[in-house]
């Protein structure tokens, strides 16, 4: 582990007691690792402060001290984001109050380290809805949800995290304060300056507070599977069911069967809900805050419309929450079979809604041409072009040596993304992952922009560094 100053360690133990600074081996361990176990910090400190003035006079210290500070909330990201190499790791979990609700003005106002289940908890007690959702709801922490611009399920009806806030706190790398915790959905007065802190993924200061937008709570749901047979059908359904049902559609997610198969091979409790196989299927809800809505009436019309052009083959429409929640368990596990199947290459990309069936097609052929037997797990948020183009290993194959073609499938995956002005990351950041893909994709003037607002804000390269891009002192 790398060592840190003694006079530091002193400062900073008198200043946030014993219990908030960890340095035994047995209580630094659940925050080194990241989320795949791919990756692991080498960190001798973990820092736990309790409110924002302490993060403030703790980020102040290790500027003072010249110590780097990593950002940490749940501990979910998937790119490395949260990962140090020396300095301190400061976790937000202490800072988890829900202040409050203004049910008028639909705005919650909530510190960081708020667990994101907890959130759509409250504001679903209060009657409305905080519609951010996404698989690791139940710890991730809204602070880090923030910085990587969370996306989820519900981008296509809602938008990505960003969309859903009005106002930030922010300890800037100095250890100053910004603060604008405006309940506002208007105010022009000048640059919108907490956009440049949402999904920043920590590397220009730590986000504390944030007053998030509600939502009326619907009150009306349905939630469908439909069969297709073909991958071209898709966009046609999703085409059919926006114009019939407008703002109602919520979510629209593609299953591929491979998916399905490793679920009920390796998931407890799901199942096939057809009687026979099909090719792909589609997820999709509705929802409205008008409970005499007959949501099930107008995706019937969008079924029936469907079946007599041959776009689908079979539907379900779940009867009960209960039903509804095992559709959705089918949508979420899918990674979690996949690991379980063997080694699997993750890519999270992005193309215009419009060429997202284009994609996966093309990149199938190119990912098969280059290693025959790969099996392709291509499934997501098809609604908004979020692609999860997932590659799960050929059978007979050794794991360790398939996961070394990992730069290989990157770049023939990335290459087709950015041909189609498509983003190699559509909602898990770029993190210590990708930042050398993106210094390779991204045009010269956008990389130079970067680094020149990490260099204005953070000049000193404490906050999260080397995430992204690499600093490029003035």
């Amino acid at each position: 582990m790398t060592k840190l100053p003694k006079v530091f360690l002193k400062e900073l133990t008198k200043l946030l007691g014993r219990n908030a600074v960890l340095t035994e081996t047995e209580d630094l361990l659940p925050y080194l690792k990241d989320e795949r176990g791919l990756l692991e910090s080498d960190c001798s400190l973990i820092i736990r402060p309790k409110t924002t003035g302490e993060i403030s006079e703790t980020v102040g210290l290790c500027a003072k001290h010249r110590v780097p500070v990593v950002p940490l909330g749940g501990n979910t990201g998937l790119v490395g984001g949260g990962i140090a190499s020396g300095g301190v790791i400061l976790s937000l979990e202490k800072l988890n109050r829900i202040i409050h609700i203004d049910t008028l003005n639909h705005t919650m106002t909530v510190e960081a380290g708020c667990i994101l289940a907890n959130i759509q908890k409250a504001a679903d007690e209060a009657g409305c809805l905080f519609p951010l959702s996404l698989g690791a709801e139940g710890s991730c922490q809204i602070g880090g949800n923030l910085s990587t611009n969370a996306g989820g399920v519900g981008v296509l009806h809602y938008g990505n995290a960003r969309d859903l806030v009005l106002g930030i706190e922010v300890v800037l790398p100095n250890g100053l304060i910004y603060e604008n915790l405006k309940a506002l959905r208007k105010d022009n007065t000048g640059y919108d300056l907490k956009q440049l802190f949402i999904g920043a993924e920590g590397t220009l200061g730590i986000i504390t507070k944030a007053v998030l937008k509600l939502y009326p709570r619907p009150r009306a749901f349905a939630t469908i599977l439909v069969a297709l047979e073909e991958l071209d059908e898709i966009l046609s359904l999703f085409d059919l069911t926006r114009a019939t049902c407008g703002d109602k559609l919520k979510a629209f997610e593609l299953i591929p069967r491979l998916a399905l198969e490793l679920e009920v091979a390796h998931i407890p409790g799901i199942r096939d809900p057809f009687t026979e196989k099909h090719a792909y299927y589609a997820l999709l809800e509705l929802t409205s805050p008008r409970q005499e809505d007959d949501l099930r009436g107008e995706i019937e019309t969008v079924l029936e419309q469907a079946l007599n052009n041959g776009v689908i083959s079979d539907a379900l429409i779940a009867t009960s929450q209960a039903q509804a929640s095992q559709l959705w368990k089918m949508r979420e596990e899918i990674p979690a079979a996949q690991s379980i199947e063997g080694g699997s290459l993750k890519h999270d990309v992005a193309v215009p809604v419009s060429k997202s069936v284009e994609f996966i097609k093309k990149a199938t052929q190119l990912v098969m041409a280059e290693m025959p037997g790969v099996r392709v797990c291509a499934f997501g948020h098809v609604g908004d072009g979020n692609i999860h183009f997932n590659l799960t290993q050929p059978l007979g194959i050794d794991k360790k040596s398939f996961l070394k073609k990992q730069k290989v499938f990157n770049h023939i995956v990335h290459d087709l993304v950015v041909g189609m002005n498509g983003s190699i990351s559509a909602e898990h950041g770029i993190g210590l992952s990708k930042r050398d893909e993106l210094c390779f994709y991204a045009s010269k003037i956008e990389i130079d922009l970067m680094r020149q607002i990490k260099v204005a804000i953070d000049p000193h390269n404490q906050m999260n560094p080397n995430k992204i891009v690499l600093f490029d002192s003035p």
